[in-house]
């Protein structure tokens, strides 16, 4: 969008950029903006939009009931089953990965909490990694003094 077509759309159309604000004080004080304008509507008839819901819900009204629902009650999530497998956490981490493969491939684990337990050994991964790196910085720091 080119600056004349966004100066004609936004305030003073004679306005061009580089030129001196034809506002140096800025905005008026108590000059409210419409979003706050919006807010303050909705804070002074919030009680009143809450009735009116509430009587909907129990009228029977679905759309209602289930914002209410969604407002008093946390959504549903879902939980996996506690699972039981050998893991051996004394080999590396990706032989501890195909561990977990295997166990997803036997059926003893779902594929999705296999997932989640890769994910784990990824970020242990990770954190083997930045240790490891944070280490050799220490030893070289200490052998330049």
């Amino acid at each position: 969008m080119n600056e004349e077509i966004l100066s004609s759309k936004l305030g003073n159309p004679k306005w061009r950029k580089g030129m001196p604000s034809p506002n140096p004080s800025g905005r008026p004080k108590g000059n409210i903006d419409r979003r706050t304008r919006v807010n303050q509507m909705m804070a002074t008839a919030s009680d009143e939009i809450v009735d009116v819901v509430l009587d909907r819900a129990r009228g029977g009204d679905m759309q209602a009931a289930a914002l209410v629902l969604a407002r008093i009650s946390a959504p549903l999530k879902a939980r996996s089953d506690m699972v039981r497998f050998e893991l051996d956490g004394e080999r590396p981490l990706g032989e501890q990965a195909q561990q977990i493969m295997d166990a997803v491939s036997k059926g003893e684990i779902d594929p999705e909490t296999g997932k989640g337990l890769i994910a784990c050994c990824q970020t242990i991964a990770s954190i083997h990694a930045v240790s490891e790196l944070e280490q050799r910085l220490i030893a070289l720091e200490e052998k330049q003094k």
